[in-house]
């Protein structure tokens, strides 16, 4: 039985939070240990340029992001682990996709057409601002997935549409040109954690509400600090279910540890209480990965040659699969 592939793109704008890593690294890391998985795992840069035009910030993300994924334990023997740049294939691909991609499809995207709707509000031209990156960014996503054929790609559910619409194009592909691209299946885990940010609102770089991953023992004391309670003294019992601690608390405690502090909010634990044994818990959880990412990042070249390996081993399926769809559409040697 040949093994499923199951690809994720991480893009680099900005610095890990616990939110990707409860949400997303966490359980891929996991995912990537399984035998009967391929798995693949990009840093998505292209993708970064459509929302950051500031080189420096793109540059310092995409060191940040690998080094934290190699901190955390990827396996990069076991999976395929690459910088989307690195596979000139890639953009060649997108524009093979995009001719055969309807502009109707494009229309019907959801950021583009709450980037329409935000000008309009705000009495702009519909296409105030809008760049042909955010436009037709779909369909290098969908080469992304198509490039290398994956089955699976675990994703949000504000990004369930982009994979359908990578199905839409393989197949109008497929129906012109012959068989070629494998339909790729949206991976949605109801069980992977939204954490909440500082505010209780959903962590995000756009709220500016995050507590970054790897942040030095004092500061990561501050951030959780800051995190939004509500105004019960010591000894009044406090509600679990609406606490944003005791939300971060649960998606990092065992089962046993859960229920402990659901007693200790039904008894009236102090938010200050609260709060540090909530910092106790993550940075115990952190603490030695911290130390292999700040050693990454004192020595970016042994993350390059990471990048480099898997660049190599993600050349090793693109070359010859896009030369296949190159003579597909009757781009070969004349003779």
């Amino acid at each position: 039985m040949s093994k499923q592939r199951v690809l994720t793109g991480i893009t680099t704008t900005g610095t890990p939070h616990l939110g990707n890593y409860v949400g997303a690294i966490r359980p891929a890391i996991a995912a990537s240990q399984e035998e009967n998985n391929q798995s693949f795992y990009f840093l998505a840069d292209y993708h970064a340029l459509i929302k950051c035009h500031d080189p420096e910030m793109v540059h310092q993300s995409t060191r940040e992001i690998a080094a934290t994924w190699l901190a955390l334990g990827l396996n990069t023997d076991n999976v395929v682990f690459y910088r989307q740049s690195d596979i000139h294939q890639i953009p060649e691909l997108t524009w093979l996709l995009t001719c055969m991609t309807a502009k109707g499809l494009m229309n019907r995207a959801h950021a583009y057409k709450a980037a329409v709707d935000a000008n309009r509000d705000d009495g702009e031209d519909s296409d105030f601002g809008i760049t042909m990156g955010l436009y037709s960014y779909p369909v290098l996503m969908a080469a992304d997935i198509l490039m290398f054929n994956a089955n699976k790609v675990p994703v949000g559910k504000d990004q369930i549409q982009h994979i359908e619409m990578a199905r839409d194009i393989a197949q109008r592909f497929n129906h012109h040109y012959g068989e070629h691209f494998a339909l790729p299946e949206a991976i949605v885990d109801e069980q992977v954690s939204v954490l909440q940010g500082l505010d209780g609102r959903k962590m995000s770089k756009s709220y500016g509400n995050t507590i970054p991953l790897f942040l030095p023992e004092k500061k990561l004391k501050k951030h959780i600090n800051k995190i939004k309670t509500n105004l019960l003294e010591p000894g009044e019992p406090k509600d679990p279910d609406t606490s944003t601690v005791f939300q971060i608390w649960q998606a990092f405690a065992t089962p046993e540890q859960t229920a402990e502090m659901r007693q200790a909010f039904a008894e009236g634990i102090a938010w200050g209480e609260a709060k540090k044994q909530l910092f106790e818990l993550i940075n115990g959880q952190i603490g030695e990965a911290r130390e292999r990412y700040n050693e990454l990042l004192e020595n970016p070249a042994e993350i390059e040659a990471e990048l480099e390996k898997g660049a190599e081993k993600a050349r090793a399926y693109s070359a010859p699969f896009l030369e296949e769809l190159r003579a597909a559409v009757g781009i070969r040697k004349i003779g």
